[in-house]
């Protein structure tokens, strides 16, 4: 399954940047690089923005921030790179970043860059010429689970990691924190939220305990290893701290769309957990329980929250566009799953 390693494709026009600036800078810092690389860009970046360097013998990985509005703790780079370099001494699935730059001279943005791990990434669908057959789609699935479960074993008062949050009080934040965003970032196409907020400030529970999370983990933030689909990296660090694991899984859950779900959620999946044979959130919510120990006591608020937090990152991403900060067409209608969102919140709450 070799051929099945994820590939970009051309950088998009207005995401293009200053090839020979960025090489100037990188040659600084990692010895041996020749010549200018060809430069690619991976698909997405509806968050922060993927490169891929080619050089004639290394490929590299460049992470940037995209143009427009940012929310205040999200697109940042100097974070995500002390993120990675922190936590790679005890989680082996972290990259290995080479250099952080913060000089917007090079190209208006900080970026930093990092080795590639070339392997298979799995989007909406399976890549054309891969199958799996029930038992290895499940065990993929449950494989996946079990490396964020890893990850939230690390001790948070390891060497550095104490560094990377505020730690308690991390429920209360996060709903205040969620509810700020939206506000800013509403138009006028898109519901209040009105009832859904007030339900998740009045039923916040307390920190079920405090770890490391990741905070965006899903299959396309997963690289598998082409012959045994095991996991050997994860991605996308920028929103990782320190905070309750409950919240990092129902996080994961609202992206976990099952073969039973809707037509309109179905249109929005963004991983292949409708496959056979993969388990339903209700069974990985089970699963991370029984491995963890934790009990989950009411997973109605957690998979409320996670449904809303969508709703406030699809809806920053739709402000964006909505004023012309980026011209991604894929953007145009997010407004409207925005309101299916706020729909499934309530039916999760029980007031459809």
């Amino acid at each position: 399954m070799t051929d099945l390693v994820d590939q970009p494709g051309a950088v998009r026009e207005e995401d293009a940047f200053d090839v020979a600036a960025v090489h100037e800078w990188l040659s600084s810092i990692v010895d041996g690089l020749t010549g200018l690389p060809e430069v690619r860009q991976y698909p997405g970046g509806a968050s922060n923005l993927t490169y891929l360097l080619s050089y004639p013998d290394r490929e590299l990985i460049l992470r940037r921030p995209p143009a427009g509005q940012k929310a205040a703790s999200a697109h940042d780079m100097r974070r995500e790179y002390a993120v990675c370099s922190t936590l790679k001494p005890y989680y082996r699935y972290a990259p290995t970043v080479l250099g952080l730059c913060t000089d917007h001279s090079v190209i208006d943005s900080d970026f930093y860059v990092m080795e590639r791990i070339p392997g298979i990434i799995l989007r909406g669908d399976l890549p054309e010429g891969m199958s799996l057959d029930a038992g290895a789609t499940r065990d993929l699935a449950f494989g996946v689970v079990d490396r964020l479960i890893d990850l939230h074993q690390i001790d948070p008062a390891s060497d550095g990691v104490a560094a990377l949050g505020k730690g308690a009080g991390y429920v209360r934040r996060q709903v205040r924190g969620w509810t700020e965003r939206f506000g800013k970032a509403r138009t006028d196409n898109v519901p209040d939220f009105e009832a859904v907020m007030s339900y998740l400030d009045t039923n916040q529970p307390g920190d079920s305990r405090i770890c490391v999370i990741h905070n965006d983990f899903r299959f396309d933030n997963v690289v598998l290893e082409p012959g045994t689909l095991d996991v050997i990296g994860v991605l996308d660090w920028e929103m990782a701290t320190l905070g309750d694991p409950l919240m990092d899984l129902a996080g994961m859950m609202a992206y976990w769309i099952q073969a039973d779900d809707d037509e309109v959620f179905q249109r929005a999946r963004r991983q292949p957990t409708h496959l056979p044979g993969m388990p339903t959130r209700q069974e990985v919510v089970e699963h991370y329980s029984a491995r963890t120990g934790l009990s989950i006591q009411d997973w109605t608020f957690y998979e409320t929250f996670g449904l809303f937090r969508l709703a406030v990152i699809m809806q920053q991403i739709y402000y964006r566009y909505h004023h012309g900060q980026t011209h991604n067409p894929a953007y145009k209608d997010f407004w409207m799953f925005v309101g299916y969102l706020e729909w499934r919140c309530r039916t999760t709450m029980g007031i459809a």
